[in-house]
């Protein structure tokens, strides 16, 4: 990942006590749904459908470190008002995956770009926000080690969100994620194209996922005979500052949708992350694929060549609305397909739901345009993807 410029403007916001709660409510439970396939769905009639929300990375440079604390007065981090513009829409989903891109810190030992060490209140800022689940397979994942994983599931579990990609043990990485929308069993999968370079523990291969496009189609296959009703599978991938999805993107997305088990898709959905700025979003295969989101959460961005790029703070919230199958086996259907084009305001620290802001008058509409654009650009809204508020 790329460094920043500037100082967040600072704003004094007293920390909220409901993380607090939420954060002792959620030692309850602990990873109630990792690695154990879940009860089957009680009850008469037949199971409901389910809106799944995900999110771009989430990554907090040195500035957006000091803007939490900042907002928690003085007394530790706060990272729920960043995210409070957003939250209605969050919130509003049956089920909502975000993309941890870092591990945390110990210690206030908490660091920005280029080994990112974060505040673990991120995780209770991210579960405050309306968050079930999070990605966590980057190529920050080993940025501290197997430590640093371990801190990081650790802090998660204890806010209540449940993660896939990165492991604190064996068994814990050969499990997907269970999570529960509506009447539908969810598997979330997650894996990074690399690491930066830094070697996988010793003796530790599978603290974090990569991709790798056989044994990525075995654990959905997995999942799917462990009784997920859908399945889908978060990638790290891509090249950062492109617009456009890359060869290898477009070559897993088609071999990975071409995926079937008697004559079934192995995989329902893929989201996309790592690129720093929004891609495009194409049905393939019949299969949505988001080839990335963006950075929901990003200090001011320099790209490549060195120079502030505002790119990097523009991203979209993707949304899609899933119905049972009409016969039993078939497969959940896709119903509705949404993005929410949002911003990261670096001036006030704040994630911006532009067609909010925009209707509030805020003149923002270049931004939200250009997001559209990208997003469009492969014929996604042929498919019927609409932008949502």
């Amino acid at each position: 990942m790329h460094g920043v410029r500037g100082v967040l403007r600072w704003t004094l916001v007293p920390a909220l006590t409901v993380l607090l709660a939420v954060a002792a409510c959620a030692t309850q439970q602990r990873q109630a749904g990792r690695g154990a396939t879940p009860s089957p769905v009680t009850g008469g009639g037949a199971p409901r459908g389910f809106t799944l929300l995900a999110s771009g990375d989430v990554l907090p440079h040195d500035s957006i470190i000091r803007q939490a604390g900042a907002d928690a007065g003085g007394r530790g981090y706060d990272f729920a008002p960043m995210l409070a513009g957003v939250r209605p829409v969050v919130s509003r989903a049956d089920l909502a995956i975000c993309h941890m891109e870092t591990v945390y810190g110990a210690n206030g030992e908490y660091t920005g770009y280029p080994a990112f060490k974060s505040p673990p209140e991120v995780a209770a800022g991210l579960r405050a926000t309306g968050y079930d689940a999070c990605s966590t397979a980057s190529n920050h994942t080993l940025d501290d080690g197997a430590e640093g994983v371990r801190r990081t599931l650790d802090a998660l579990d204890q806010a209540g969100v449940r993660h896939t990609g990165s492991a604190r043990t064996a068994a814990e990485a050969g499990a997907p994620s269970w999570l529960p929308a509506g009447g539908a069993k969810v598997a979330h999968l997650a894996y990074t194209y690399g690491t930066n370079d830094v070697p996988l523990p010793a003796g530790r291969p599978w603290t974090v996922n990569l991709i790798d496009r056989d044994r990525i189609v075995g654990d959905a296959r997995a999942a799917r005979r462990a009784g997920a009703d859908v399945v889908v599978v978060s990638m790290h991938w891509g090249t950062e500052w492109q617009d456009e999805p890359d060869e290898r993107q477009l070559t897993l997305a088609r071999e990975l949708t071409a995926a079937r088990t008697a004559g079934r898709p192995d995989i329902d959905l893929i989201l996309g992350t790592h690129a720093h700025v929004p891609q495009a979003y194409e049905k393939v295969s019949g299969t949505w694929v988001v080839y990335g989101m963006g950075d929901q959460i990003a200090g001011d961005m320099v790209n490549h060549a060195g120079r502030p790029d505002p790119r990097g703070n523009e991203s979209t919230l993707a949304r899609f609305t899933f119905a049972p199958p009409e016969r039993s086996g078939d497969r959940w259907r896709v119903t509705k397909a949404e993005f929410v084009p949002q911003w990261f305001d670096t001036g006030t620290g704040r994630v911006t739901n532009l067609n909010e802001a925009i209707g509030r008058g805020r003149p923002l509409t270049a931004v939200r345009d250009r997001i559209r654009q990208v997003v469009l650009s492969r014929g996604a809204g042929q498919d019927g993807l609409l932008m949502g508020r």
